[in-house]
């Protein structure tokens, strides 16, 4: 399997005690052209290197989640937790929950046939 993005190492930030990279297009695919920089994950695992999934600008996903098939995170959008992000989603302002608390009030907010939103109230 040919990779489609990699880590730089020389860039990175930290988000809660957790080191991210900042991801590298290596080849062309969907919109994403070789050289793109797109957003940061904690690990390789994160991301597939198979699909169009991509992370774009600032959004970052960590811990154990990952964001494949035809994904697209965008903004400043955080996935983390055990979350799962597949199939024809578009992350983008808004909270995406690894978890929820039994006293969040949520609202779902659904922007087309293929994307939901929950927003914490």
């Amino acid at each position: 399997m040919k990779k489609k993005f990699k880590l730089l190492t020389k860039e990175t930030k930290e988000f809660y005690g957790v080191k991210l990279y900042r991801i590298e297009a290596l080849i062309d695919f969907y919109d994403v052209k070789k050289g793109d920089k797109g957003g940061f994950v904690e690990k390789e695992e994160n991301l597939s290197q198979e699909g169009n999934s991509w992370v774009y600008g600032d959004s970052q996903v960590f811990g154990n989640s990952q964001v494949y098939g035809n994904s697209r995170v965008f903004g400043n959008s955080q996935v983390y937790g055990n979350s799962r992000v597949y199939g024809k989603i578009k992350c983008e302002a808004g909270y995406y929950f690894a978890y929820k608390e039994k006293s969040w009030k949520v609202e779902e907010v659904e922007l087309d046939e293929n994307s939901v939103v929950l927003w914490r109230k």
